[in-house]
């Protein structure tokens, strides 16, 4: 493999190649990058389900050292891959659409044991509508009954040390989940068995667990990108930027993790970015990176940057960023830019968010850690069989002030009295005063649970 590093303004002008991970829950995606990227990140995410984007960042150096045994003579003309891990259940469809618009192709993992789920469905149709090329990543081949476990190896080698019943249902379930794409529209074949590239899409069978087939996935993944690299990965000066989370580091207050799609971000840059309160208008005083094969919101030390090339993942140090929305897009101001156009183009999400409210100001107060997971539960309590107002909404950790506003229901209908938190923290005044005042607290980690406590509540 060809591992010449391109200048990101040099002579080739490309930029690192984005790839989505979806699927449907419990699949293995974030294990599967777990593997491919040496680390143990799932743990650490409630009931081990990932409920924010995460960005990780795998250089061409990386990739080369995980497909040497396939003897590839694939060429990697981009400095690396940068993987957006998505969450994978139903009400989170509008954070994968938001983790699909940073993407040039994705992994769609489904499950060997369970095949087709309604997520899978889900993610195709985001993929088909949304014209994006994609691997399948057949994922927890280990569960076969009689799996002989060959650690790292390519998938054929695997495949050769198995007994023949082994081999039989691993082939019984495939051709069950390629009836199933075939359902759907969508023509599949093995990988090493694909010869009509541009209208067949690949499976590649693999073990999170044990690592069977990580290296063939890596190798279709630099072929994608091969292909790909002309015209769509063509490095521009304009500043494309996603804000993924709104952290408090040590010995540097309040900072933002975001995914650089394209363009620089240099230090001293002035940008805006979406507030909960407004606009908020500051400057870069730091750039950070991970090290090398880490994930962004993983705790460690970090790389300083005095200018950053996309496609990469980024902790930006600046003042004023505590009411920054997660999910929202970040603006570079120019030298002859209009701020107060670019103040009022950064408000337009959390807007759309702000007309879903009840302008009567009577319903529920909604407090969620990010606008993708606000946008997901917004949509579940408009739906029809739920239907219930929402009068308010916050993004954060539950404090007294949001106490205060869902109080406000309790002389107007005292059921709606209530705040719905997802994945945030109630701070001890917060709760203190929703005892005193008769505001019930609904809290959970993950959204299936919240839910199930508001069905029991509410419908029950």
């Amino acid at each position: 493999m060809d591992l010449k590093k391109p200048s990101a303004r040099g002579e080739e002008n490309v930029r690192s190649p984005i790839c989505c991970i979806m699927g449907h829950i419990d699949t293995g995606k974030t294990k599967m990058l777990d593997y491919i990227i040496g680390r143990n990140v799932q743990e650490g995410e409630a009931g081990g389900t990932t409920q924010k984007i995460g960005a990780t960042y795998l250089s061409a150096r990386n990739i080369l050292e995980k497909t040497m045994e396939l003897k590839s003579d694939a060429k990697l003309n981009v400095p690396g891959l940068l993987f957006i891990d998505t969450p994978g259940y139903e009400f989170f469809m509008n954070l994968r659409s938001r983790g699909l618009s940073l993407c040039d192709f994705a992994i769609l993992v489904v499950d060997i044991m369970h095949g087709f789920e309604p997520q899978t469905i889900e993610c195709l149709n985001l993929l088909k509508k949304r014209n994006i090329e994609f691997i399948i990543a057949l994922t927890k081949v280990d569960r076969l009954y009689g799996w002989k476990t060959c650690e790292n190896a390519p998938i054929m080698k695997a495949m050769k040390q198995q007994t023949n019943d082994v081999r039989n249902e691993f082939n019984m379930r495939l051709n069950e989940i390629i009836d199933q794409f075939k359902d759907q529209g969508i023509n599949t074949e093995l990988y090493y068995k694909n010869k009509e590239m541009r209208e067949t899409f690949s499976i590649v069978p693999t073990s999170a667990i044990s690592g069977e087939g990580i290296s063939d996935l890596l190798l279709l993944l630099v072929q994608l990108s091969q292909k790909t690299v002309v015209g769509k990965l063509t490095y521009v000066d304009k500043v494309q930027c996603i804000v993924l989370e709104v952290k408090v580091m040590e010995g540097y207050g309040t900072t933002i993790d975001v995914v650089l799609v394209n363009g620089e971000l240099h230090e001293g840059d002035q940008i805006v970015v979406c507030g909960l309160q407004g606009p908020i208008v500051t400057t870069i005083r730091a750039l950070l990176t991970p090290h090398p094969i880490k994930e962004l919101h993983v705790n460690g030390n970090h790389v300083h940057h005095e200018v950053i090339t996309a496609a990469q993942c980024i902790n930006i140090i600046a003042q004023g960023l505590e009411h920054a929305i997660v999910g929202t897009t970040l603006h570079v101001v120019g030298p002859d830019d209009d701020i107060e156009a670019i103040k009022e183009l950064v408000m337009e999400d959390i807007e759309s968010i702000l007309s879903r409210i009840d302008t009567s100001g009577e319903g529920v107060y909604v407090q969620a850690s990010t606008l993708g997971s606000l946008e997901a539960l917004l949509e579940f309590l408009k739906s029809p069989a739920v239907k219930l107002p929402v009068g308010g909404i916050g993004i954060g950790p539950v404090q007294k002030k949001d106490i205060m506003k869902a109080g406000v229901m309790l002389e107007r209908k005292k059921e709606f009295a209530t705040i719905l938190a997802l994945d945030v923290k109630v701070t001890t005044e917060a709760r203190e005063l929703a005892d005193e005042m008769g505001v019930k607290i609904l809290c959970a980690d993950i959204m299936y649970h919240l839910f199930d406590q508001f069905m029991h509540t509410y419908i029950v």
